[in-house]
């Protein structure tokens, strides 16, 4: 837990107490005391410190100052192809460490129904493993996760409406991710969609080409879809980074 977080409901007149897991954790792990200051932040708000003020067996309290700066939303949406539940309890998390402003999971033709059925997708399942991710990344800013199940309905009534770039992963393709990249930006963030296991089918991805989507392959390797996710977003931030740079260099 690399940064502690809380709703802002919980922050009253500068104070607060903890108590169950997070408690737990600045008493067992980071062995606070009185005096100690630690890192936090408020869900969907702003970051600050809490100095800790009492550490008792069933609670822990602080005196809180916070900032007046809110997170800036992160440039990448993923559209994916709702995998195994295994692989979404890491995709849950290591997409929020990599930053992800919002997550569509959809149904696919290589998609399982039952995978719609597992208890990974219950929201409390979801937002914890999303808060994980955001205290590893110390990030206050929460993805928003959306579910649908049915194809045809996302991609005819949802995708026109989500503001953006798309770009699809898919082998049969020569462009690179460097080909068809451009930099997101606080209005236009990139849409990322990357399919099942076994790909996306030829239908699945015409229509997101027929949609503005451009078509880029990952090379010759196939990785799975956790893995995917993880190294796409990680090219995106690096590509991103390397333009920033290019662009400050000019004259």
């Amino acid at each position: 837990m690399n940064l502690l977080l809380l709703g802002q409901e919980e922050v009253q007149e500068g104070r607060l107490v903890l108590t169950g897991r997070r408690a737990a954790h600045l008493r067992e792990v980071l062995r606070v005391e009185p005096g100690s200051v630690v890192r936090l932040g408020v869900v969907n708000g702003p970051k600050g410190r809490g100095e800790v003020l009492s550490v008792g067996e069933d609670a822990v309290r602080l005196q809180v100052e916070l900032s007046d700066e809110l997170p800036a939303a992160p440039g990448v949406e993923l559209i994916l192809a709702l995998p195994r539940p295994i692989m979404l309890q890491r995709i849950f998390k290591q997409g929020t460490v990599m930053g992800l402003r919002r997550l569509h999971l959809i149904r696919s033709r290589r998609v399982e129904k039952s995978y719609f059925a597992s208890p990974v997708l219950t929201p409390e399942k979801t937002r914890a493993l999303i808060l994980e991710g955001m205290e590893q990344a110390m990030d206050t800013w929460m993805p928003e996760v959306h579910i649908y199940r049915q194809f045809r309905p996302f991609v005819e009534d949802v995708l026109p409406r989500i503001q953006g770039r798309g770009i699809i992963a898919h082998p049969q393709t020569e462009a690179g991710l460097a080909d068809v990249f451009t930099p997101p930006g606080p209005d236009c963030p990139l849409l990322l969609a990357i399919g099942p296991e076994g790909g996306w089918n030829d239908y699945e991805v015409k229509t997101f080409i027929s949609r503005g989507f451009l078509p880029f392959s990952m090379g010759s390797r196939i990785l799975h879809v956790d893995t995917a996710v993880v190294a796409l977003m990680a090219q995106l931030d690096l590509l991103t980074q390397l333009r920033a740079k290019r662009c400050r260099s000019l004259p």
